[in-house]
């Protein structure tokens, strides 16, 4: 087996005397698709930084092989010091790349590079900082949150370029779907050590579950462990004498591991505090127009939100998302059309930019204003470190600075501050941006329970499909259309996925192939499309075929090292293989489904 790009071993890094990282370790070979996954605060991002070679550890030890090129995407770009993008994403190529990527990608992802950084929006710099990332197709890429900031058209074209590469990944991501399209090992960030499966994200849950469940029963042993050296502690007439003393240090041992188990038990726990319930109708739109510099942003809208819905908003960046909310809620008024609002509306929104946190202020007074040391939740008051540990604060974050906060930790002291307060109408502007994966979980079950009417901005496919009850998208020139159910249930109505600006969609053989002919719209099963489907059954065969050859070149021993030529050409061969096969598979069902409808 070739040995990897890049080990890390037994690292150790302490904040303050809490350890961080105790022993945690990780190890990339070429073309490896490692998505690193954990909760908010175990310490990934850190990880990562270690592997870059951005910070220091207390203990371990860090290996590169010589001649191996890394790339490291951190969450929050630093573009300050650069004229404009294009300053920026070159200055991070290397003396042989090529400086048309460079301009080739910034153009891909619907940028000019002649942007000010001052003036860039967060998806704007996220961009920047991908093309800065995937421009010296390095060896290595290490890349911490790619989707944050980032519109649906410019997921969908990140997972199909990273799809691409033969690069080794290693990906933190809170989106479900980029990790499971593009994983092919799991390493587990749990209390300071890391555990590997070398499955995709999709075998994740089940395999984490396994795991607790195992520990489960081994605490369980444990605490029968516990009760017989107690026994032996109260009773045993030796217990004082020298040679006993390691049994007796044992034992507080044991009951360390047990109270360290009994807080990894500890999960978060939401509920939304409710409002008096809102009128049958929230918001009704007849035929609304709004329009600025001549620009539409919504034409001739006509919609009905009731009581109870949970309606998805999905578009590009720039589609007015923003501004459909702000007329939904009465903020802005149409250039024409009618808006009404429903009676007794009581509405929390919780923004993308949180702007409502202020960073010099402490956790426990974000919660409670300051004044007494008690939360308001809807009509019971609580403690402030009671409330806290719901959403995984430890009590000695209480008097913590909001701005020293992770990403991640400051999404959670959002959602606990917001859902603190009484409602029948949430607003939730891209809330999964740096959650972890068991807090989307959880709060997708606070959704599902929730009694009041949801409105949801929001990039994140798995969670628009996990929540959403109908899903407004942006078409186009001020369009909005409504669809049932989530985004998979939009695109089968669709037909297609989101090829809209600003990411520029490639005209490739999949798309061509799949568009939709006049034969099949006319429902007719044609002389010409039936020898097709004949012919279509031996190509699959031969793609099949294609496909195992190369994944077999790439399985042998030491490929990379040996010959990187053969690498490139057997990694590349696959992935075309793979693109004509599933394009075949997918025009052999449409042929064949017409052929039974004619």
């Amino acid at each position: 087996m070739a040995p990897p790009l890049l080990l890390l071993t037994d690292i150790r890094v302490s904040l303050g005397s809490v350890p961080l990282l105790d022993g945690a370790g990780i190890g990339v070979g070429a073309g490896e698709r490692i998505c690193l996954v954990g909760r908010n605060g175990s310490g990934k991002s850190t990880l990562l930084k270690i592997a870059s070679g951005e910070i220091q550890f207390d203990g371990g030890t860090r290996f590169l092989q010589p001649g191996t090129t890394m790339r490291y995407l951190p969450q929050e770009p630093d573009l300050s010091h650069f004229a404009n993008t294009m300053e920026y994403v070159e200055d991070g190529l290397g003396p042989n790349d090529d400086h048309y990527r460079a301009r080739y990608l910034l153009e891909q992802l619907g940028l000019t590079g002649l942007e000010k950084p001052k003036n860039l929006s967060g998806g704007e710099a996220r961009r920047a900082a991908l093309a800065r990332t995937l421009a010296p197709n390095p060896d290595l890429l290490l890349l911490d949150e790619p989707t944050n900031h980032l519109d649906l058209p410019a997921i969908e074209w990140l997972e199909s370029e990273l799809k691409s590469l033969s690069a080794g990944i290693v990906l933190i991501s809170h989106d479900r779907r980029l990790l499971e399209k593009l994983s092919r090992s799991i390493v587990w960030l749990d209390r300071g050590q890391t555990r590997r499966l070398d499955r995709s994200f999709a075998h994740f849950e089940a395999w984490r579950d396994e795991v607790l469940e195992q520990e489960e029963r081994d605490f369980h042993k444990l605490g029968r462990q516990i009760a017989r050296e107690e026994d032996w502690l109260r009773y045993g007439v030796t217990a004082r004498r020298k040679r006993n003393v390691k049994r007796v240090a044992g034992l507080a041992a044991l009951r360390q591991a047990k109270r360290e188990h009994n807080k990894q038990g500890e999960a978060v726990k939401m509920g939304a505090a409710d409002a008096a319930t809102s009128g049958k109708l929230v918001v009704v739109t007849d035929k609304i127009n709004k329009s600025y510099d001549g620009r539409p942003i919504v034409k001739d809208l006509t919609l009905r939100v009731l009581r109870g819905d949970r309606l998805g908003i999905v578009g590009p960046n720039g589609a007015g998302k923003s501004t459909l909310l702000k007329l939904f809620l009465g903020q802005e008024q149409p250039d024409s059309g009618e808006i009404k609002l429903g009676t007794n509306l009581n509405v929390i929104t919780l923004d993308q930019q949180r702007a409502a946190l202020d960073p010099a202020v402490t956790l426990a007074s974000t919660l409670t204003g300051g004044k007494t040391d008690m939360v308001q939740v809807g009509d019971q008051s609580r403690h402030v470190i009671g409330y806290m540990k719901d959403f995984l604060f430890k009590p000695e974050q209480a008097r913590t600075p909001v701005g020293t906060l992770s990403g991640g930790e400051r999404g959670r002291l959002l959602l606990a501050a917001a859902l603190a307060k009484p409602s029948n109408l949430l607003i939730l502007d891209e809330p999964t941006n740096d959650l972890d994966l068991e807090t989307l979980d959880l709060l997708q079950e606070m959704l599902g329970e929730y009694p009041g009417t949801i409105l949801l901005v929001s990039h994140d496919r798995d969670f628009l499909d996990r929540v959403a009850t109908s899903t407004l998208v942006a078409e186009g020139d001020g369009k909005w259309v409504e669809y049932a159910g989530g985004y998979s249930d939009m695109l089968l109505q669709r037909g297609e996925a989101l090829a809209v600006e600003p990411v520029k969609q490639k005209t490739t053989a999949r798309t061509a192939a799949l568009a939709p002919t006049a034969a099949l719209v006319a429902g007719k099963l044609t002389f010409k499309l039936q020898h097709e489907l004949k012919t279509l059954t031996a190509e699959i065969e031969k793609l099949h075929a294609a496909v195992k050859k190369n994944e077999a070149t790439l399985a042998e021993p030491g490929l990379y090292n040996k010959d990187i030529k053969k690498f490139k050409a057997a990694s590349n061969a696959l992935t075309e293989a793979q693109e004509r096969l599933a394009v075949a598979e997918e025009r052999w069902l449409e042929l064949e489904v017409l052929r039974e409808a004619s």
